[in-house]
């Protein structure tokens, strides 16, 4: 029995795709612009990893670790090459009450408890249920987190070092004012003017890079006095080390650190796959979805033994990436190996030593925001306000409604109710659908046929009910399916009942023309006098009697 599962466990694991240039050969300038595009993507992950690593209440370091480790694994293994995945705001709201109680290495200890929930997800393939989210509520999340990022920009434009955590993220804080402020306004201006000009005059450069590399040659060589990366902290540090988280091994840990790991490999899976399938609308590829979970698993796993807060893809970076051309898992390992440059290389010239850290430290705050602006105009669905004027008033109002949870709350809560109204939605629409055709039988003389049109299930169980007039009904009654299907346990339920009526009132209830699928579930449920395999395939209609009592109906 053991081979058997491991056997059957073996067989649901897919061989991934994991060349670096699935799609295209890779040439000297795809190379360029690949790496072009890593270095772009390095530069916009700084500012963000400190700043949610101060969200979470940790050192910078484990934010920037967790950005490199988890970029770099889901490159290298991940589902849809392309896609940028660090450390995120969405966990860090949920990591700062774990680090405010317990402690940061009840944080590490987490991050691994995470990683293996999002592998065993990926492993059983649950990623395919993303499937099931509508396409408004997609629509929501990409205009709910463009304005999440937006909102989490307007920190840069405060005094660094004057926000406070109050254990529940980030707030307060002094904002800029005077020269300083219109400067910076300036700085973010220029950036992305640069950036809407510059793919009109050259693509040999990504345009936010020339963005950045712009505004901070303005801002070193004047000195002008605005924020800058530096000012958030110190970025420089050394290698990640291997460490095992220093809790307790015994089940109070384990009863702490569950409840957050099981929240945050649901954000971290929903927020990466939702971001999958974007990447793959605007590429035009398809992802692995399984294959993503278990990269984001595993790349949670390892950041957790090497002091990172871990992590999940990143949709305004993957923007950054997709729109300065990376299409291959080169621009995402690139940037991972940035990154961590831009951490701990330090090296002599003959002109004096260099600090690659102190350099990055330089960049203006500006520069980095003008990028993030332009990534939250050209993440946000515009199209979707000429969309809800189309469409139903109940996708509208999902739209709105995921778009604003997604702000107020966070992904994962939007995604769930969002797809929780579509279903309610859906289930309302076609429980109106259900009525019926009566008619005089063909083959039963004296019989009374009623035609169900429409899916008979819990939501439309109780319409079911009033459709039938069982006073004044003749003694045989014949309910046929051939336009209708017998779906959940409601609908035997409602089945069940109305043959009970018939009964208490001396008439009997026949039905006719069961699909196969309403067949093996009557017939399981014990509800079919008939056992029979001729009906389901419409050669013969069958007429089968109804069984009561067993579902206790009435």
């Amino acid at each position: 029995m053991p081979r058997a599962m491991l056997a059957s466990f073996a067989k649901r694991l897919a061989i991934p795709d994991l060349r670096w240039s699935p799609d295209e050969g890779l040439t000297v300038s795809r190379l360029r612009i690949e790496l072009l595009s890593g270095l772009t993507v390095a530069l916009a992950l700084v500012p963000e990893a400190v700043a949610f690593a101060f969200v979470a209440g940790v050192h910078p370091l484990v934010g920037l670790y967790a950005a490199f480790l988890v970029g770099l694994i889901t490159a290298l293994i991940g589902g849809r090459p392309g896609m940028i995945s660090g450390a995120t705001g969405a966990l860090a709201v949920v990591m700062v009450a774990l680090v405010a109680q317990h402690g940061v290495e009840y944080l590490f200890a987490t991050v691994v408890l995470m990683g293996i929930l999002q592998v065993i997800a990926g492993a059983m393939h649950w990623g395919r249920f993303i499937r099931l989210v509508p396409h408004p509520v997609m629509l929501g999340f990409v205009n709910g987190l463009a304005i999440v990022i937006f909102l989490a920009q307007m920190g840069q434009f405060k005094v660094p070092g004057t926000m406070e955590n109050t254990g529940h993220g980030m707030s307060g804080g002094e904002w800029l004012s005077g020269l300083q402020l219109y400067t910076m306004l300036g700085l973010v201006g220029l950036t992305m003017a640069v950036i809407w000009v510059m793919p009109r005059v050259t693509r040999v450069i990504p345009a936010p890079l020339a963005g950045i590399v712009v505004v901070a040659a303005l801002v070193i060589g004047f000195g002008l006095n605005v924020p800058r990366v530096g000012d958030l902290a110190s970025i420089e540090g050394g290698l990640p080390m291997f460490h095992i988280p220093m809790v307790p091994l015994n089940w109070q840990t384990f009863e702490i650190i569950l409840p957050y790991a099981v929240i945050l490999a649901a954000i971290g899976l929903i927020e990466s796959l939702l971001t999958l399938n974007l990447v793959g609308e605007i590429t035009g590829k398809r992802g692995g979805a399984s294959q993503e979970c278990i990269a984001q698993g595993a790349s949670n796993i390892v950041t957790g033994f090497f002091g990172g807060m871990g992590g999940c893809a990143m949709i305004g970076q993957s923007m950054i990436n997709v729109k300065s051309g990376g299409r291959t898992r080169i621009a995402g390992i690139a940037a991972a190996v940035f990154l961590l440059i831009f951490i701990v290389l330090d090296f002599n010239t003959p002109l004096g030593p260099v600090s690659i850290p102190a350099l990055i430290e330089q960049i203006p705050l500006a520069a980095l925001v003008g990028v993030m602006f332009m990534v939250v105009i050209g993440t946000f669905a515009w199209n979707s306000f000429n969309i809800m004027r189309k469409v139903p008033l109940t996708d509208a109002f999902v739209i709105v409604l995921v778009t604003v949870v997604t702000v107020m709350e966070d992904l994962a809560v939007a995604v769930v109710v969002g797809v929780i109204v579509s279903a309610l939605a859906y289930a309302w629409n076609n429980a109106k659908r259900i009525h019926a055709i009566t008619r005089e039988s063909e083959t039963e003389k004296g019989a009374k046929v009623y035609e169900i049109q429409g899916p008979l299930f819990f939501g439309s169980s109780e319409g079911f009910l009033e459709i039938f007039d069982v006073p004044n009904d003749p003694e045989t009654v014949i309910i046929d399916f051939a336009a209708s299907r017998v779906v959940d346990q409601s609908a035997l339920q409602a089945i069940e009942n109305i043959a009970g009526k018939y009964e208490a009132a001396g008439k009997r209830v026949m039905l006719r023309h069961l699909s196969r699928d309403c067949h093996k579930l009557l017939n399981k449920a014990g509800h079919l006098m008939v056992d029979s395999d001729d009906d389901p395939d419409y050669e013969l209609a069958v007429d089968y009697s109804v069984r009561t009592g067993i579902l206790g109906g009435h």
